[in-house]
């Protein structure tokens, strides 16, 4: 059995991928999870110190989809300024589960940015008011942009407010709201005014001391925690966690560099605390949102599912339109 390989660049998978899509498979990766039908260990990481970043190993397997992967992703913060290179930089390897062969080597750094942005969506979808209209942002990185794109999926956005550390970044992200998507957007100059009167509430930040205070936050608020994504990371004063209903992506993962990771290790909260996994609630298993008043929070450290079943169907319409460039096999045949 002869097989061929298939790579793909990131301008090529950009090609293929619109975001609509991929909200579509990351709630349907969830609802997989959701019902037991995924392999997927907790990603494991290697710490770099000497040049300060840190490699990620994210496998998963989709059995009733037939759908097996793995995930390389570095996250060097001092790549942009340094190199000029992103700070996250992402390969995905697909494999055939019939074979185990390598089947498709192609970027994920757009996969990684536009799945990260569509896990937000689906929370919104399961967990938001359903008349939430005022968004606050706060991080204007790269990836807020991509969770402009998901969130004006899954909601009618009125209003954003933005607010960076870097006001220039804040400015740019609101002429981005505006002329791509039409929203009415603006920067802001604290975080406090991009909370306050939000009825959902993205962060996406690197930092290790809570950038939202409890008292900012009203009765009904949905928050996206994005940031946290490593040990010691944590954006939320823990007050707000403990007046929340609490949905995670995956315990091991969240418990170990999610949100909740902080709280956890002082004893603050407790896994009795978190209410349930974002795959348990679109799976029907759990519920989400069950009053209008309560605030609901998630918890995304981002799940290996989310890729692999995204690249494969990057892979699929690869192979159908002859994208990328076709290798032959890696291996010799006996």
């Amino acid at each position: 059995m002869k097989q061929k390989i298939r790579v793909l660049n990131m301008e090529e998978v950009k090609q293929i991928l619109s975001m609509s899509d991929v909200l579509e498979l990351v709630e349907k990766a969830f609802k997989e999870r959701g019902l037991k039908r995924v392999q997927m260990p907790p990603k494991s990481y290697l710490f770099s110190q000497k040049f300060g970043g840190d490699l990620r190993v994210m496998p998963a397997y989709l059995e009733q989809l037939d759908e097996l992967g793995v995930k390389l992703v570095s996250v060097y913060p001092g790549n942009p300024s340094k190199y000029g290179l992103p700070t996250v930089l992402a390969t995905i390897v697909l494999f055939d589960p019939r074979t185990g062969a390598a089947i498709s080597h192609m970027d994920g750094t757009c996969i990684t940015a536009m799945r990260t942005a569509a896990a937000s969506g689906v929370a919104v979808k399961y967990l938001a008011r359903k008349d939430a209209r005022v968004l606050g942002i706060i991080g204007a990185g790269y990836q807020s942009a991509f969770q402009l794109d998901a969130l004006n999926q899954v909601m009618k956005i009125e209003s954003v407010k933005i607010f960076d550390l870097t006001a220039k970044e804040a400015e740019n992200l609101a002429v981005i709201a505006a002329e791509k998507f039409g929203l009415n957007a603006r920067a802001v100059a604290t975080a406090e005014e991009a909370v306050r009167g939000s009825d959902v509430l993205v962060t996406v930040t690197p930092t290790r001391t809570p950038v939202v205070k409890s008292e900012w936050v009203t009765e009904g608020m949905h928050i996206n925690t994005v940031g946290a994504d490593a040990p010691g990371k944590e954006e939320l004063d823990v007050e707000i966690l403990k007046r929340a209903r609490i949905v995670i992506d995956d315990w091991e993962q969240a418990s170990h560099s999610g949100e909740i990771n902080v709280p956890l290790s002082k004893g603050t909260i407790t896994k009795a605390s978190i209410h349930a996994e974002i795959g348990e609630v679109v799976a029907g298993v759990k519920q989400g949102r069950v009053s209008a008043g309560e605030i609901t929070v998630f918890d995304t450290t981002g799940l290996a599912i989310q890729d692999i079943i995204t690249a494969w169907r990057v892979y699929e319409i690869a192979e159908e339109k002859g994208i990328g460039r076709e290798f032959e096999s890696l291996y010799c045949e006996h």
